[in-house]
């Protein structure tokens, strides 16, 4: 696994917008921009960061603005600007090789799945599903958002979960209120396990399964002396398209190996059928530990995670904690 170099004070982030740009939102980005900078970073963003459109601009010229970045001698990371529908248009011009000969760290959250996990799975170079640019507008800032740049820097950082969590999905919600308590339900009683993370959005995932942009069963061969720790990100799946989608995934051979599952809370629920996730996830991974209502994904607060690395994962009394082995 290849680890790009981590951040230095001083160093400079650069920003994409390979799904949707921020221009709906350009009061919130620009303070999440100013924390950035606060916290000792230089920020370049390229032409469509800033566009009002779902898209980002077209399909082409998003993939030559993150190639820009990726041989950009002076960019050190690389951020996605925001999450969005309409990544997957840009993978048959993205260019993977042009990645693989200047690997840097690619953080995005949601939509960006589509282009961290065949970095991931099909080239070997680590990326991060933690936070978008346009997320660190959050005042008081808050602890999970202060862990995600201590890992982003390459500090040994221990992710527990959280005590409270926001029932209501941040952007309806008046003000950042952590309301509702927060257990993490499982399978089983405890665990104490590690091996290579993947994962991402389920939502993207599903639409990645069996293209050539899904490097899963080379990923899992190339780990399956260490084992897999799956985590899913579902924004809206309802609960039938959720157990069809682990099914695919299952009958796709993803879960070859597979030591854990983490699966995050839905932030937006829903059943055809009156299935529950709890039953969908039961009937399609009843085989496997697996740890549900995590704080991975679009709910407040969620971790940092890094596609690629191996996790050190504890689980006992509705509680976990997390921590990743990086090798510089």
């Amino acid at each position: 696994m290849i680890y790009p170099e981590f951040l230095h004070k001083g160093d400079t982030i650069g920003i994409c917008a390979p799904s949707a740009g921020v221009g709906k939102k350009l009061e919130s980005y620009d303070t999440a921009i100013d924390y950035l900078k606060q916290q000792g970073y230089q920020i370049k963003e390229t032409a469509s960061v800033r566009l009002n459109d779902p898209r980002g601009g077209d399909a082409r010229t998003r993939a030559k603005e993150l190639d820009q970045l990726v041989t950009d001698p002076e960019m050190d990371m690389i951020m996605c600007a925001a999450g969005g529908d309409f990544l997957d248009e840009i993978l048959p011009y993205v260019n993977f090789a042009s990645i693989r000969k200047h690997p840097k760290w690619i953080m995005g959250a949601s939509d960006p799945t589509g282009l961290l996990f065949p970095i991931t799975t099909k080239y070997d170079i680590a990326t991060v599903y933690g936070l978008n640019a346009g997320s660190y507008d959050i005042d008081p800032v808050p602890e999970f958002v202060k862990k995600n740049l201590q890992i982003l820097s390459g500090r040994k950082t221990i992710q527990k979960s959280s005590d409270y969590h926001m029932k209501t999905p941040s952007f309806l919600a008046e003000k950042i209120e952590f309301d509702t308590k927060t257990e993490w339900l499982a399978n089983i009683d405890s665990l104490d396990v590690q091996g290579r993370c993947i994962g991402g959005c389920i939502d993207v995932l599903k639409d990645l399964i069996g293209t050539p942009y899904d490097g899963t069963k080379s990923f899992v061969r190339r780990y399956s002396d260490e084992g897999i720790i799956w985590y899913f990100d579902n924004f809206s799946q309802s609960a039938e398209v959720f157990y069809r989608t682990l099914l695919q995934m299952k009958y796709a051979g993803w879960f070859k190996g597979t030591k854990a599952i983490l699966i995050g809370r839905v932030l937006f629920e829903s059943s055809e059928t009156g299935m529950t996730y709890e039953e969908a996830i039961d009937r399609a991974l009843g085989e496997f530990p697996v740890i549900r209502e995590t704080d991975i994904g679009h709910t407040l607060p969620h971790m940092t995670m890094i596609n690629g690395a191996v996790l050190h994962l504890t689980y006992r009394n509705k509680k976990a904690s997390l921590s990743f082995l990086t090798e510089s």
